[in-house]
């Protein structure tokens, strides 16, 4: 290569995913019919009216040019209406709502945002990739805080509360919690925007797993008492609207902090499409019935996880929460990746290796429920003589 690239790749491998799904692209071009158990993206559709708007949003004219970098009105309206009927959480539409082209580049707008180099960045030892990565990228500095798997992952508040902590600028957290399926909890977030507050750090929360299989009530961050003085909250409609691929998201908190990003993304992009922009505020009106009929296909779908988890000699957590199921592998299997690789390669059957997500997940491994059940009953037939 004639050209040296950044330094900063120096600490940046292609995402896992990226990857893996190349070399199973691959084996199905060879014929290989590989089962792909392994990626969290929704393969139902949208809601009609969704989609419906998105049509007719887009025979208009009046709706091909540049858009508000800030998003149009409406859509902050329907994100805010949609807040306060979920979360009880008031948003001011004009000053504390960013919409987004999907949660992820929210990740990176807030690290160019608040972070310098060699500022301290806060990530899950078990977590979202993209925390650890983005905050590299931009000269950050990660490290990683312990979640304590027999109180259901939660982050260990002695370590947070007794650590040294200077020169902590974010901390990253993410509940329901991605991989583990770990609920979200008030008294989590109490405590987090406590000892934010006493450490003078920004908190940023990723939570785009709520309606997704949640028995309990859904949770905000921003809903606990003083969390607009130090946190932001990132959401998305991939997973709770099946709309990944529209990519649609946004981040809600104090307008000081949004203005601040403002600045990053009105130097990325031009707006995001009206007829996206459009159509997502009728998603954001779908009745709770939608919601509920789209949780029944992912119960139904975990249940045949559970089965097809019980045959591979796995245990999970009972309650987890999101369109993942989170297990621990069998004590006999001695390599993960190994023993993932044996079950794509001889049973053309692909799960996700939890060191993916962090290395306390080396014993672990993540089904997607985004499938159907004639998918999950094909894998349960091709491993039904699986020998560990």
């Amino acid at each position: 290569m004639i050209i040296r690239p950044a330094d900063r790749l120096n600490k940046l491998e292609e995402y896992y995913f990226s990857k893996k799904l190349q070399e199973i692209r691959q084996l199905n071009n060879k014929g290989h019919d590989i089962l792909n158990l392994g990626i969290g993206s929704p393969d139902m559709m949208p809601s009609e009216s969704t989609i419906d708007a998105l049509v007719n949003a887009a025979r208009n004219p009046h709706n091909h040019g540049y858009q508000p970098y800030r998003g149009i009105a409406d859509l902050r309206d329907a994100i805010a209406h949609w807040y306060s009927e979920i979360y009880r959480v008031d948003l001011n539409p004009d000053h504390e709502i960013l919409p987004l082209m999907g949660s992820k580049e929210g990740i990176t707008h807030i690290s160019l945002a608040f972070l310098n180099p060699g500022d301290k960045v806060l990530v899950p030892e078990l977590g979202y990739p993209a925390y650890r990565a983005v905050s590299e990228m931009v000269g950050g500095v990660v490290e990683t805080y312990p979640l304590k798997e027999n109180d259901f992952w939660s982050p260990d508040f002695e370590y947070l509360e007794k650590a040294d902590l200077p020169g902590v600028k974010i901390l990253w957290i993410n509940y329901p919690h991605m991989p583990t399926g770990a609920p979200a909890r008030a008294e989590i977030f109490d405590r987090i925007v406590r000892i934010a507050k006493e450490r003078k750090f920004l908190v940023c929360h990723d939570n785009p797993y709520s309606l997704v299989l949640n028995d309990g009530p859904p949770l905000s961050l921003l809903h606990t008492e003083g969390a607009f003085e130090v946190s932001l909250e990132l959401n998305s409609m991939s997973k709770s609207h099946n709309m990944a691929g529209w990519r649609v998201g946004w981040i809600g908190g104090n307008r000081e902090y949004i203005n601040e990003i403002v600045k990053i993304k009105s130097n990325f992009d031009s707006g995001m499409f009206r007829g996206i922009q459009e159509a997502a505020v009728v998603a954001l009106e779908n009745p709770r019935e939608w919601h509920s009929q789209r949780n029944e296909a992912y119960r139904l779908r975990r249940e045949l996880v559970h089965e097809l988890l019980y045959n591979l000699g796995c245990t999970w957590e009972q309650g987890q929460v999101g369109m993942f199921l989170w297990a621990r592998i069998p004590g006999s299997v001695e390599d993960v990746e190994k023993w993932v690789d044996r079950i794509l390669y001889e049973h053309k059957v692909f799960i996700t290796p939890g060191f993916v997500f962090g290395e306390k997940g080396s014993r672990f491994v993540r089904i997607s429920l985004c499938s159907s059940q004639t998918v999950y009953r094909k894998a349960l037939e091709r491993l039904k003589d699986f020998k560990t």
